[in-house]
């Protein structure tokens, strides 16, 4: 049970790790397409600036020619264009640079944002690799937990031991005295019956008769 829910706990953190640098992967790409679409503006803006320039310098030119011809009217006409031109280009100006300024801002942001993606991914691969080595660290640690405890538990029976090993040697040393008592007994039976103090005088009245019929 503590297993499945450790593993469980593990895939929820690789998981959760991984999706993290998911998501920053995603805000990257947005940041690149917002990028190329300021780059795509700019780009556009710049080239009808330039168009602009170029038909303003053109109907310079022609106002030039129609002088040159001899006809004024001709050339304020083609002057009168060129005016609509420079208006387009200044209007254009200001467009530019923002777009510009648009452009450049993103850039930077898409740059520090590949940064932060490199460094993030390479932190969760280091995560994910540090929980796994503390992981198997805790797993050493309570396979020692458990050594100890067997060791608590040796210990154990290992003074179960010797207190049978005492009380077997009290009862051996008492079956010993207990043997040694009796014969002891035995022994002062026979010293008492050979000692008795009737059997002595039974003998010394015997020596008597025996002398007296001799006399």
């Amino acid at each position: 049970m503590n297993r499945a829910m450790d593993t469980a706990e593990d895939a929820t953190f690789e998981s959760t790790v991984r999706q993290t640098v998911h998501d920053m992967r995603t805000e990257l790409n947005k940041a690149i397409n917002a990028s190329a679409s300021a780059m795509s503006n700019h780009n556009r803006l710049e080239a009808d600036f330039q168009r602009w320039v170029r038909q303003g310098e053109e109907w310079r030119n022609r106002a030039g020619v129609a002088l040159d011809a001899g006809n004024e009217d001709l050339a304020r006409k083609a002057l009168a264009k060129k005016a609509e031109c420079d208006q387009q280009v200044e209007a254009l100006r200001p467009a530019i640079e923002q777009a510009r300024a648009a452009s450049e801002t993103l850039k930077q942001q898409v740059a520090e944002l590949k940064k932060r993606l490199e460094d993030a991914d390479r932190a969760a691969t280091t995560l994910v690799a540090r929980r796994n080595a503390a992981k198997a660290q805790r797993k050493v640690a309570e396979a020692l937990s458990g050594v100890g405890e067997a060791d608590n538990a040796f210990a154990a029976l290992k003074g179960f031991e010797e207190s049978v090993a005492r009380d077997e040697a009290a009862a051996k040393a008492f079956a010993t005295l207990a043997a040694t008592g009796k014969a002891d007994d035995l022994e002062a039976e026979f010293a008492a019956l050979q000692g008795s103090p009737s059997g002595s005088v039974e003998a010394e009245l015997e020596a008597l008769k025996r002398e007296r019929a001799g006399a």
